[in-house]
């Protein structure tokens, strides 16, 4: 039951426009390709601020889609902690069905090309984000999807859990190695990224050394870019065009969370709060990019999270990969470092920062994220 003080952080909590289910209250910021969708899909919505009115209103909302996690997952789950801060899973979908073809052949089911945990602390100022590598083995719970069963697995590459049972087996999967309670859900794909950056008016990066990747068509100098939708797709995608990388997904992860960086500074001065126009193609391509859990699945959900996260800048978000190490039965895979993993989950758990003794050594952070973009 919860005591006097619990009572006046849930009131405060929905008088900032959140309704105080799930255990921490987040937001997203942008890291990763997934990361990047979901902070530019935030503070698009934060900026809807008047235009959310009549058909306007009505219409935004009706280009949301929502899964509802806790109904799928009912009350076997991490600890529910209402201590003023969020956690929220984001996905990037890579399916290759309709417009995203292509990208490759379409295999039947989308598959979680990036996934970030978003950790926003109490106070809602600053944010850590912890990128899990697509690659890193794991043991898959068992799920559900669509009223099946979805067997788990002991050894399971981690972005299995989205292809074989949806976001509710995501999530699941995500909270069963972190023990930590995600409070929101958070997808974007392929199409729906490219449109919100070219609505947004392309992102502005450095690069520090030549990326030529074929595979995701992305060929860039050193030097200043402004990247369009397509371009920023295959700079948050490339794994063969990094310079020195081991085609693995660790380097795409570096230039997912740089990306993500200079995405937030972007959309801050992107101008379209004088441009009614340009507000309202924003908000609603945002709108209609994202899939997310029921409770963010309104206009006014998402702008009252993106509005109460406002005060968080690139400054003040630390990004990590979990910490990894390679596979020694497979060096095309890595798996958790133990110990430094739970040094991250723990410090989550209790609203602290993550200390730098867990990344160390790890095969995730290596370098920083500004050693190729800036």
């Amino acid at each position: 039951m919860a005591d006097s003080s619990g009572t006046a952080k849930t009131a405060e909590s929905r008088a900032r426009g959140i309704r105080a289910t799930g255990r921490r209250r987040k937001g997203p910021t942008r890291r990763r390709r997934a990361v990047t969708i979901t902070l530019c899909t935030l503070t698009s919505a934060a900026l809807l601020g008047g235009a959310g009115l009549g058909y306007v209103y009505f219409k935004l909302n009706g280009n949301l889609k929502g899964v509802d996690i806790n109904a799928a997952l009912g009350h076997d789950r991490p600890k529910n902690i209402d201590d003023g801060s969020m956690n929220i899973l984001v996905m990037g979908s890579d399916s290759r069905a309709g417009k995203n073809g292509e990208y490759g052949k379409d295999e039947g089911g989308a598959r979680s090309d990036t996934a970030m945990i978003v950790h926003v602390y109490k106070g809602h100022k600053k944010a850590s984000v912890v990128s899990v590598p697509r690659d890193t083995m794991i043991k898959r719970p068992d799920c559900i999807k669509d009223g099946k069963d979805v067997p788990g697995a002991q050894r399971a590459m981690f972005n299995t859990a989205f292809e074989v049972g949806g976001p509710a087996c995501a999530v699941k999967t995500v909270e069963s190695i972190s023990d930590v309670r995600m409070d929101h859900f958070v997808e974007v794909d392929f199409t729906g990224f490219k449109k919100l950056i070219d609505a947004l008016g392309g992102v502005d990066i450095t690069t520090s050394k030549a990326i030529d990747d074929d595979h995701s068509h992305l060929h860039l100098q050193p030097g200043k870019h402004n990247l369009n939708g397509e371009q920023s797709l295959g700079l948050v995608r490339t794994r063969h065009g990094v310079p020195g990388g081991d085609g693995s997904d660790l380097g795409r992860i570096q230039l997912q969370q740089a990306f993500i960086k200079a995405l937030m500074n972007q959309v801050k001065n992107v101008g379209v709060l004088t441009n009614p126009t340009k507000l309202y193609d924003i908000a609603d391509t945002a709108t209609k990019a994202i899939t997310t859990d029921t409770e963010l699945n309104s206009v006014s959900e998402l702008t009252g999270l993106a509005k109460s996260l406002g005060n968080i800048g690139s400054q003040n978000i630390d990004m990590v990969t979990l910490p990894v190490t390679y596979d020694p039965a497979n060096p095309d895979r890595v798996v958790p470092l133990t110990k430094k993993s739970e040094q991250v989950w723990d410090a989550l758990r209790v609203d602290k920062e993550i200390p730098k003794s867990a990344i160390k050594g790890s095969a995730g952070d290596q370098g920083g994220t500004d050693k190729y973009v800036k």
